[in-house]
């Protein structure tokens, strides 16, 4: 089997990348890579390396985010179940701030998405469950949430468009 990603840019946010690794199917199943220093570290800055790895289990119509902050890129995915990605551009100086663009990710089309810093993300779930999978690049210590922003996931300056208008929030999206 040959370790091969389909790496391309966002049509509508400049800095978004797409990437989709190579799959092979079976009678036994199937099996990818989702992770190969050799090829995903060259689309980071110099002295910017991978970290560490999170995961986050959910339930169907829960809604996280919209977070981010200055400094970590994010490399993220869903592994199981289905969910709608939604990326903000939030860098001041750039031609798309406040556009957003979403994606439909999970476990039949195996997406990848790499965000940079300055970038608000937020995903809904429309699975029962959907298991996503973050990995973080980053110099120095890891930001945590006292150190990222939130947006509201309804501001209506951005406008997204979302499957529900009353998904399950955390306290932390409620504000």
């Amino acid at each position: 089997m040959t370790i091969d990603f389909q790496i391309s840019n966002s049509k509508k946010i400049e800095g978004l990348k797409l990437i989709r690794p190579s799959s092979h199917v079976e009678d036994r199943g199937e099996i990818w890579t989702s992770y190969q220093g050799d090829t995903l570290n060259q689309l980071l800055p110099e002295n910017t390396a991978f970290k560490h790895d999170k995961f986050s289990v959910s339930k169907k119509n829960v809604l996280r985010g919209i977070h981010g902050d200055t400094k970590s890129w994010k490399m993220i995915s869903c592994i199981q179940g289905s969910i709608m990605q939604v990326i903000v551009d939030m860098r001041e100086t750039s031609k798309t701030f406040l556009k957003w663009e979403s994606f439909n990710i999970g476990d039949k089309n195996r997406l990848m998405l790499l965000i940079p810093p300055n970038f608000g993300n937020a995903f809904y779930v429309y699975s029962e469950t959907a298991t996503y999978h973050y990995k973080l690049a980053y110099e120095g210590k890891y930001f945590d949430v006292k150190d990222q922003f939130t947006i509201s996931w309804n501001d209506p300056t951005i406008g997204i468009k979302w499957p529900s208008a009353c998904p399950i929030l955390s306290d932390r999206d409620t504000k």
